[in-house]
């Protein structure tokens, strides 16, 4: 099986005004290769399709398949992250506005490739980090962190300790969605619907319907919860 990172065209218009790269989460397996039928990998599909469905066709969007299933010190997703900006530059017309957006270990590489060239915003689902993970120069980025107040494998507090770390730097928000899992399965809607405004708003320019609710809050640096 392929142990190299592999881009997913989930919409591609021939001239878009922002691109968005959505990532998985990691995985047991360490240097083990990606399957494209893994569940961190199936769950970011309909993700990507809401993302790509509120961009209008004015944001491309790829899903970004990483090399290896975890996290090691030979070939992290972060790598994988620059690899994939790359491919983007390459493509795209100079000084697009990218957005990342990652699951688990996916939030993770967003956020510690929030300062890459090019990324404007960042939405960090569920993220797995650490609060030392907030120690990037992310300068002029918009983030948010969303996070089920009943995640049991990624810790809350060490993605808000990340968070208020990295508002040191970064236009930072923070949302909790009460109920919502690890997986995401429980609130899914909510976990996509916001990772989709946000990203549109940030790469876009799009305003909030209603700037006093959840969007308006987070992208005015706010913390809230999502019911």
């Amino acid at each position: 099986m392929d142990t190299t990172a592999r881009l997913v065209p989930t919409r591609t218009p021939p001239r878009p005004d922002g691109a968005v790269i959505v990532l998985h989460g990691g995985g047991r397996g360490g240097a083990r290769p990606v399957s494209p039928a893994q569940l961190s990998v199936l769950r970011m599909i309909p993700i990507a399709h809401r993302v790509a469905h509120a961009g209008r066709g004015r944001l491309a969007v790829w899903r970004l398949l990483n090399s290896v299933r975890g996290w090691n010190a030979a070939l992290t997703p972060v790598d994988d992250v620059r690899w994939a900006l790359g491919q983007l530059r390459a493509q795209l017309p100079p000084a697009t506005p990218i957005g990342l957006v990652g699951h688990s270990l996916g939030g993770r590489a967003a956020i510690l490739s929030a300062g890459e060239h090019d990324v404007r915003s960042v939405v960090a689902l569920a993220s797995y980090v650490y609060p030392h993970d907030g120690d990037v120069d992310a300068t002029g980025r918009q983030v948010v962190f969303v996070h089920g107040t009943a995640d049991r494998v990624a810790d809350p507090e060490k993605a808000f300790a990340a968070a208020r770390r990295l508002a040191r730097t970064a236009h930072v928000g923070v949302v909790q969605v009460r109920d919502g899992d690890h997986a995401m399965l429980r609130r899914h809607r909510v976990f996509a619907d916001l990772a989709a405004s946000f990203t549109t708003a940030a790469l876009l320019g799009r305003p909030p319907a209603d700037p006093h609710g959840p969007l308006g809050r987070i992208l005015d640096g706010a913390s809230c919860t999502v019911a």
